[in-house]
């Protein structure tokens, strides 16, 4: 009898419940004893269950719609999770709740729309995290306020055109933080409030115009900011000098700038600020006035204010003259009534006279 119970077990777990398929054994690569787990390339269910004593687990390339948080729920020595090119849409719910030793989440290439509201929950040990090449619109500050270890940030190659305020005001410890291609049109006072250890702010390809003039003041550590690849037509000088680190780099290339005076003038202030560095200043060209278009700024900075003198003392003089010629044609025409008068005058006299 001991031995028919014993021999219903071994078929019930091998044949009759999917939920303890030992991955190791049938579909993945396992190594170190089942700590490195590599499903890459293979079709996983939401059913298998991973090896407990995992910490690295590859699941990318696995044809998976959703996040297996059914087969997440043990792995609590897990730190590396690579979810890379699936098809998953939507990530909340908290999917990851149980990871509280993860320290990397790779997310990038699937179709994630919305990031839910408890999607950093239990994440308070995360320090990368990359959603690169999604389809997210927004970002909310529910969606990433556990993330208080999280030092880079790659969100890059989204459709991303809102940020709330104050969204990564939890994210005190990041460092590195990628938007670059994404449809951000305005800068707004306090999107980057918290980041005071940011680094590396990359914003290239969007198509922002607008830029406050203190929403970089928080960045007390910045040392690279990416403008490439915008719609910017002019900045204030205070926007950059309030970046206090030491040594910014800054990169403002391939954007359509208004070449006039004051655009001069802010560039000549700004490379009297020792701190602050224009990495490809050579390389920005105007977009306008027509007759500068595609020129080099550098090659015409110095003729801005110049031709801005030269055409107020154009004006200047055309209304001088104007208004002299108006004086001299108002005097003409006084003596020539004041002559008419006199004239007449005369004429009454001799007429008497007779």
């Amino acid at each position: 009898m001991h031995a028919h119970y014993l021999l219903w077990i071994w078929i019930h777990f091998s044949f009759g419940n999917t939920d303890f398929q030992n991955p190791c054994q049938k579909i993945c690569l396992c190594k170190e004893g089942a700590k490195f787990v590599n499903c890459s390339g293979v079709n996983v269910t939401d059913g298998i269950i991973f090896p407990a004593e995992t910490e690295h687990l590859d699941l990318s390339l696995s044809n998976l719609d959703s996040v297996p948080s059914k087969g997440l729920r043990s792995l609590w020595k897990l730190q590396v999770l690579l979810l890379s090119g699936n098809r998953i849409t939507h990530a909340g719910e908290e999917a990851f709740s149980a990871l509280e030793s993860l320290q990397k989440l790779d997310l990038h290439g699937n179709e994630i729309t919305v990031l839910g509201s408890s999607f950093s929950t239990g994440l308070a040990s995360l320090q990368e995290l990359n959603l690169s090449y999604n389809r997210l619109q927004e970002l909310h500050y529910k969606s990433l306020q556990h993330f208080e270890n999280l030092q880079k940030l790659s969100i890059q190659n989204n459709n991303i055109s809102s940020i709330e305020m104050g969204a990564f005001r939890s994210l005190t410890r990041l460092r590195q933080l990628h938007l670059q291609n994404n449809h951000l049109l305005n800068l707004h006072n306090g999107v980057f409030s918290m980041l005071q250890r940011l680094e590396v702010l990359n914003l290239e390809g969007n198509r922002i115009k607008t830029i406050a003039s203190e929403v970089f003041t928080p960045l007390n550590s910045l040392t690279v900011l990416d403008l490439v690849h915008n719609e910017i037509e002019h900045v204030r000088f205070k926007t950059f000098l309030s970046l206090q680190t030491p040594g910014t780099h800054i990169l403002l290339s391939s954007n359509p700038w208004f070449c006039d005076c004051d655009l001069q003038r802010v560039f000549a202030k700004l490379h009297s600020v020792r701190r602050l560095i224009l990495d490809d200043y050579d390389n920005l060209t105007c977009m306008e006035p027509q007759v500068l278009r595609n020129l080099s700024l550098v090659a015409v900075d110095t003729q801005l204010c110049i031709a801005e003198t030269v055409t107020v003392l154009v004006i200047t003089f055309t209304v001088f003259i104007t208004v002299v010629a108006a004086i001299v044609m108002a005097e003409r025409n006084r003596k020539k009534r004041t002559g008419k008068h006199w004239s007449e005058d005369n004429d009454l006299s001799y007429e008497s006279q007779d």
